[in-house]
Formats: C-alpha cells, sequence, structure tokens
C-alpha cells in the first residue's frame, strides 16, 4: 500500500520521466539525459531540523522527503473522506517539488509509454505499458501494482517504480490502474489484479513480450496484490509468473507488531491511516482475516521464487518479514533484503534516496536472474 496519499499532481511533461504524469500515454520525452551525481545530491539534500521521534534512525535523504510532504500541511488523511483523501499531496509531489527546487536534471526515458482500457466485471480497469526503447523483443514481461490502501493513489503517483523496473530490466511494463476502494470493495482490487494479470499473459505476443517470462510486481497493496495473483493462478491451474517482487506488502491484519508498535505515527504511513484503508476496502472487519488480506493465513505452497523488499521505519516492516518466513516455511525460494533509515514509498526515489537507488538495482537484478 504504498501510501502515497493520493493526489493527481502536474507536471510540465518535458520533465515526466522520474513520475511521469503525461496522461496522454504516448511518447514520453525529456529535455535532457544528464544526471546528477550521488556526491552532489547528498549535498544538497540537508535537513531543516531534527530527525523526528518517530524515526531517529532517518537518513538525511528521506527525511527532507519527509519534511518536502509535511510542509504542504494536509489534513490527516485518516480524518478524511478517501475522496478529499485523494487531493491530498503524495509523497511522489514532494519528490517532483525537491527535483525542481535543487535543479536536478531528469535522465531521458527509457520507454515509451500507451494506455489501454480492458473489460472488467461490471466496469473496465485502465493499464499503462511502457515498452523499452532499446531493442526489438520479445522481452519479458512484468505486471505491475501500485500501492495506496486499496483507497488512494493512480499510476501517476506509482511512475517511477514501474518505468525503473521497465528501463532496468528491459522489459514490458504493465501497470495496472485497479478500482479503488470505497467506490468498490473488497475484493474488487484483488479480482481487478487477475483479470489484468490473465490479459498480459493472452496479449503478450501482441505486446512484443515473451509469454514464457511473465512477473508480477507490487508496492504495499499491490504487493498484496501481487502474491494474490500468484496464489489464484496457482488455483486457477493457470501459468504461474516465473517470479514476484513484494514490496513492504501488506501480508496481515494484526496491528500490534513491533513495528506497527514502534513506527505507529510515522511518515508517510502510520497506524491509523492502515485502519482506515482497512474500513474502506472491507466488506466487514472481519475480512480482514481473509487469506487475501491476511496472506500469512494463505496456502503458499507451490508459489514462484519470491524477492521481498522491506523498509525500516515502516508499520508493514514485520508484514514483510512475516510473510518471508511463512513462505519459506510453504517451500519457496525466498530473497529479502531490508533498507535501513528509509521509510513507506522509499522505492521509487532513486533520484533522490540513494537507499531507493539500491534497491530498484536488487529488484531488477532478481527480475533479469528469474527471467534469464
Amino acid at each position: 500500500m504504498k501510501t502515497n496519499l493520493l493526489k493527481p499532481f502536474t507536471i510540465v511533461c518535458g520533465m515526466a520521466v522520474l513520475l511521469s504524469a503525461c496522461t496522454g500515454e504516448t511518447k514520453t520525452t525529456a529535455a535532457t539525459d544528464s544526471t546528477i551525481t550521488d556526491s552532489t545530491l547528498n549535498a544538497a539534500l540537508k535537513p531543516a531540523g531534527p530527525a523526528p521521534e518517530w524515526g531517529k534512525t532517518i537518513k538525511p535523504e528521506m527525511q527532507v522527503v519527509i519534511e518536502k510532504l509535511s510542509s504542504y500541511g494536509d489534513k490527516p488523511l485518516e480524518t478524511l473522506s478517501a475522496t478529499d483523501a485523494r487531493k491530498n499531496h503524495t509523497p511522489t509531489d514532494a519528490v517532483m517539488d525537491l527535483i525542481k527546487q535543487n535543479n536536478i536534471v531528469v535522465p531521458a526515458p527509457k520507454v515509451d509509454t500507451t494506455g489501454k482500457d480492458i473489460e472488467a466485471n461490471d466496469g473496465k480497469i485502465h493499464l499503462r505499458v511502457y515498452t523499452p526503447k532499446k531493442g526489438n523483443g520479445p522481452y519479458p514481461l512484468i505486471v505491475y501494482y501500485h500501492g495506496g490502501g486499496f483507497v488512494i493513489a493512480n499510476l501517476d503517483v506509482y511512475n517511477a517504480s514501474a518505468q525503473a523496473l521497465a528501463e532496468q530490466v528491459n522489459a514490458i511494463v504493465v501497470s495496472v490502474a485497479y478500482r479503488l476502494a470505497p467506490e468498490n470493495k473488497f475484493p474488487t482490487a484483488h479480482n481487478d489484479a487477475f483479470t489484468a494479470y490473465e490479459w498480459a499473459i493472452k496479449n503478450a505476443v501482441d505486446l512484443k513480450a515473451d509469454p514464457a517470462k511473465i512477473a508480477v510486481v507490487g508496492e504495499s497493496a499491490g504487493g498484496n496484490l501481487a502474491a494474490n495473483v500468484s496464489i489464484m493462478a496457482r488455483n486457477k491451474h493457470i501459468m504461474l509468473p516465473v517470479h514476484e517482487v513484494l514490496i513492504y506488502p501488506i501480508a496481515q491484519a494484526d496491528m500490534n507488531t513491533k513495528s506497527y508498535k514502534m513506527y505507529e505515527n510515522a511518515k508517510p504511513l502510520n497506524k491509523a491511516m492502515m485502519s482506515w484503508f482497512t474500513e474502506k476496502y472491507l466488506n466487514s472487519m472481519i475480512e480482514a482475516q481473509d487469506p487475501k488480506i491476511s496472506l500469512v493465513n494463505a496456502n503458499l505452497k507451490g508459489l514462484p521464487p519470491t524477492t521481498i523488499i522491506t523498509a525500516e521505519i515502516d508499520p508493514l516492516h514485520d508484514d514483510g518479514v512475516i510473510l518471508a518466513e511463512k513462505l519459506s516455511a510453504a517451500g519457496v525460494k525466498v530473497n529479502s533484503k531490508n533498507y535501513e533509515g528509509v521509510t513507506h514509498e522509499f522505492f521509487g526515489m532513486a533520484l533522490l534516496v540513494p537507499e531507493a537507488k539500491a534497491a530498484q538495482a536488487y529488484a531488477a537484478d532478481q527480475l533479469k536472474a528469474a527471467f534469464k
């Protein structure tokens, strides 16, 4: 659940690389392909104040992003309606504003993007397809699910992650705009996620992708969805993903884990927000124990090799750890890595946060190895 509080942001399409908000979804363009060095970046991004009480180990670059997010003065998400919560600023907004303020040059995109609507039960799902400019295919295929607690966020908010995967793996990425709650209650997002996966399998060749090389990736709520797609594929006896990458996934319903207690008041995701997301998506709180939500209660046998990425300063940190243990106990090959000093939502911040750059490279390496 990337707790990217959703706000459809606007940026100049010429800079729409890190987090492309050009809604036309045709070709993505950028002004230049030069980059700023990590050392220059580190010198530029200095926190204005002391580390927050909830995150004493926070890295400077991560703190700068959180400070910028806090500077907008938005009302706490958990006090708002879903409609109003979607108008709040997101961590993506903070990153984009910091890029502009620090004159950080965004690299030219190595992918083109197109939009596609597909049929779902009683509605439509929008997809954004990222196609590498390098090579002619067939490429590997990644189906990507964004975060937002099943309630907020969109493809723009999570563009950086999807684009990074496409570029670094040299793969087609299909980013899925599953329908959100409370307008669409449980299990709509889960069913939409699987519908998109089935579509990707059936249309892989038309996408210039190799139908034998398909993986799923998701962040937060999207991590939960990605794992569920693998489970549903196994149950329905259709082709399993060759790999799944779950980035700080929602994996269980106990909000009294050690990380929930330690980071109850963290940003950009806190315990109160998790309760709010749960209430908005589920028809009743008893559904929180459903194996689709509490993956730790699911039958995990026979799932594809799995990579789990966690952030230290994150209420969901222990969700990822517990899920890794459960998967391993079920005989699934699991690789996991925790990134110190960063918060929920860090993965897409590679132009600002070194740990995000490292995490993206790790995920890409895991996927490339799986596709070989």
